[in-house]
């Protein structure tokens, strides 16, 4: 995760443990042990202590999550599919169920709500809690972190990894020292709650490796590799010059600032979506102009009705293509004066757009977002009015009555009925690539 940091130059070791040591906050990380996979464990056990794999299952598929088991045979998320069966092919392999695991990380974020009302969730299995004001009532941080643990495991079945630090940089860094360790002979078990006491940080940051900070991808650590650098400690006898050549300046000055543990951004438990979007990669490629209108008609319904629920419109709308290359993807936006949550605009203004696009190379992707979010006015013009219209949005209030009634697949575009059954998008249906 790249976020952006608040930094400012480090001139000296004084300035240096102001900036690294934050002893009023305590900070946790929680990240859930192999999320996906625990939770198919819980409803499948014969399966446990084998390989078990989550994610897309079908050749354009992307590992979601492995168990320990699968990860000793070089099996990691993000990790194609196909892939992952050459290097484990005796693992099971399991289709993601986004709307389970969105369950059960509801109930997950209940326990840390028992804690603290200042929780930010960066994914389904992982999150941010400042419990500096719960010291006190559950006593110092890592006593906390045991009491977080011991509800998940005993209430849900499931296990979690902790990092306790004085900010949020420290704690997601001590988080990982604290999970179980894959070695290719064997899983040794992790301590689960890893504590950065304010004072250590610097002794705790030293030996990592330098990919470990944020924002170090493999360009960078190329460059920082050319200088000599290769573990946190090295940054401190660098010439700052030299690193500011090699990187610029505000890169240099942002890990500068990491190696020493600087970091005052607050946990937020509030943050509006900057955008929704739903995308969908194909089985197979499709060439035919009318099958991409029909995705389109598809992910404009999912996204309008996202949108309607969170109360909210797109100014702006974003089309995406990806062809089968792998190389070549083409994003294209429109943004108009108004928000938008009807599927019917989002169609109308994005099917020009891709219709001047050629899909006789094979298109393996298309992908429908909303951005620039704020509140839908509609308003009825003078001929409406004196026409006697409809109230503008029934139709789509009378889709999200039915769906919320019966279900999301009770109702949808024509283009979605296939087999006798609607086949509507579904939000993380396709997270992790198609099924075969």
């Amino acid at each position: 995760m790249n976020e952006a940091l608040s930094v400012v130059p480090i001139a000296s070791n004084e300035a240096r443990l102001t900036l690294m040591t934050s002893p009023g906050r305590t900070i946790l990380h929680a990240d859930m042990d192999a999320f996906f996979v625990s939770v198919e464990l819980r409803r499948r056990p014969e399966l446990m202590g084998q390989p078990v794999v989550v994610g897309g299952t079908g050749n354009r598929g992307v590992v979601a999550a492995a168990s320990y088991e699968a990860r000793r045979f070089g099996v990691h998320s993000a990790l194609p599919s196909a892939i992952a069966k050459r290097r484990c092919p005796h693992a099971v392999f399991l289709p993601g169920d986004h709307d389970l695991y969105g369950k059960v990380s509801a109930e997950v974020r209940e326990i840390f709500d028992r804690f603290t009302p200042l929780v930010e969730p960066l994914s389904l299995d992982e999150a941010f809690l400042d419990v500096t004001g719960s010291r006190r009532l559950f006593g110092t941080g890592a006593e906390i972190a045991d009491q977080i643990r011991q509800a998940v495991r005993d209430e849900l079945e499931l296990g979690c990894c902790i990092g306790v630090a004085t900010n949020k940089f420290l704690a997601k860094l001590a988080s990982v020292e604290a999970k179980p360790i894959v070695l290719r002979d064997r899983i040794e078990p992790g301590v689960g709650v890893k504590v950065v006491e304010p004072g250590t940080e610097q002794a705790f940051l030293d030996p990592l490796k330098v990919q470990r900070l944020w924002g170090v991808g493999p360009a960078t650590l190329d460059k920082l590799h050319r200088l000599g650098i290769t573990i946190v400690s090295d940054l401190h006898q660098v010439d700052r010059r030299a690193l500011g050549a090699a990187l610029g300046e505000n890169q240099a000055k942002h890990l500068l600032a990491l190696a020493v543990g600087a970091d005052d951004r607050p946990v937020e438990p509030d943050r509006d979506a900057k955008s929704i979007g739903h995308e969908e990669t194909f089985a197979s490629n499709t060439h035919d102009v009318s099958e991409m209108r029909s995705h389109l008609v598809r992910l404009a319904d999912a996204v309008a009705s996202r949108l309607r629920k969170g109360g909210v419109g797109a100014r702006t709308l974003t089309l995406k293509v990806r062809f089968d290359d792998g190389f070549t993807t083409i994003t294209r936006s429109t943004t108009g004066s108004e928000a938008i949550d009807s599927a019917e605009v989002i169609v109308a203004l994005l099917g020009p757009i891709m219709d001047t696009l050629d899909p006789s190379p094979g298109v393996r992707l298309v992908g429908v977002s909303g951005s620039n979010l704020g509140p839908v006015f509609h308003q009825l013009t003078l001929d409406e009015a004196a026409d006697g219209a409809p109230v503008h949005g029934a139709t789509d209030a009378a889709l999200d009555v039915i769906r919320n009634r019966f279900g999301a697949d009770a109702i949808g575009p024509a283009s979605a009925v296939k087999g006798g059954k609607v086949r509507n998008v579904k939000r993380g249906g396709q997270q992790w690539g198609p099924d075969q």
